[in-house]
């Protein structure tokens, strides 16, 4: 059995403003979205219509859109109280 991801990512549906929907990250049962000033976090329940991803269909998603995919390297772990 190999371990689990420590990162798992998602794209939202297309939408007019955004064709190639949004990149989510999921970390440690944390949602976060890729926006422009960096990983923002979201509620906590993946939104509908939402489909994973790969490691590598998130580095082309980072491809086609402009992104430095090294961001995906980035995601911020949840702080521990």
């Amino acid at each position: 059995m190999t371990r689990p991801e420590p990162v798992r990512f998602l794209r939202t549906e297309s939408t007019m403003a955004f064709p190639e929907g949004r990149l989510l990250a999921l970390r440690e049962g944390q949602l976060y979205v890729l926006a422009p000033d960096g990983w923002t976090r979201l509620r906590a329940q993946r939104p509908p219509g939402t489909s994973w991803l790969t490691r590598e269909d998130a580095e082309d998603w980072c491809d086609r859109e402009g992104w430095d995919p090294h961001l995906l390297d980035t995601v911020p772990t949840v702080p521990r109280v």
